[in-house]
């Protein structure tokens, strides 16, 4: 297929273009050097970064499929192309505190307010039970030995500070709210953790195809933090030695385009040394969540 830029430019991606590029990323040329390449042959760098995303996307997926990795799919990405300092949620503008590519993670301060906090612990106390996680063996429920949390979760949209903070999640992350799971709430005692696990769906576990009908694979989570602990608790990134300290009102977002290792998003909740900790997880799926 070929692209033609969405520039005034009258210049086309065509398949002897894409082609080339790929020979020369196979020959071990960086992109910077391609770029330099393309733009000293004429290429306006518009149409030039557009030829490169397209065709090394392309190039890089079909080497993961042919190495057996499960397909990618899209997934939440909030607005950080040009790296702003703010991006805008709706109802507020949220910092930016971090930002990796690769996992891709993403930490936001002051995502949500201290009343919103309050008011998610008050709401959720009434209905806490020891967690539970999916069976992929089956597709149901059961109590983990690695999870030694107590939670609950809330239907999306069942009161109005879920309907806002649904929102906030939807225009901050742009991906729709029924794509959304029910907001979990979670609280953790001293020596309580979640070990270190992968969010998405094992495709290989037989339970797992029931699991999808709800609405595919999971694709992103967001983690607020309801309270400060005051020592452990912290989302720890074993894959890439990151931990982020559980600030109340902030929030950690990853992605993971493909139900595999390889997008390094193996994360855990540390064990709570002192004090108590209260997060909120909203997980992000394919499609309608049912």
């Amino acid at each position: 297929m070929t692209h033609t830029s969405s520039s005034t430019t009258t210049q086309a991606i065509t398949p002897a273009l894409r082609q080339w590029i790929v020979e020369q990323a196979e020959a071990g040329h960086d992109a910077p050097s391609v770029l330099k390449a393309m733009l000293a042959s004429g290429w306006s760098e518009e149409v030039a970064i557009e030829a490169m995303e397209i065709t090394l996307g392309d190039h890089l997926e079909a080497r993961a499929l042919r190495q057996g990795l499960p397909a990618r799919s899209p997934v939440p990405e909030p607005a950080l192309a040009e790296s702003p300092l703010r991006v805008d949620a709706g109802d507020r503008q949220v910092p930016v505190l971090l930002a990796m590519v690769q996992p891709r993670v993403v930490v936001f301060g002051q995502f949500l307010s201290d009343e919103e906090c309050d008011a998610l612990i008050a709401a959720a106390s009434p209905r806490l039970a020891r967690s539970r996680t999916v069976a992929t063996q089956t597709g149901g429920e059961e109590v983990s030995v690695d999870r030694t949390s107590n939670g609950m979760f809330f239907s999306r949209g069942e009161s109005p500070l879920i309907q806002r903070i649904e929102q906030r999640i939807a225009r901050l992350l742009n991906w729709p709210v029924e794509n959304g799971e029910g907001l979990q709430v979670l609280h953790y005692q001293p020596g309580a953790e979640y070990k270190p696990h992968y969010d998405y769906f094992d495709p290989n576990e037989p339970g797992t195809p029931t699991i999808l009908k709800r609405g595919g694979q999971r694709v992103g989570t967001l983690v607020m933090y309801l309270n400060e602990p005051e020592k452990g608790g912290g989302t720890t990134f074993p894959d890439v030695h990151l931990e982020v300290a559980p600030q109340r009102g902030n929030a950690v977002f990853f992605s993971y385009e493909r139900p595999h290792p390889s997008t390094r998003t193996l994360h855990g909740g540390s064990p709570v040394i002192a004090g108590e900790k209260w997060i909120a997880t909203k997980w992000l799926r394919e499609r309608e969540f049912n």
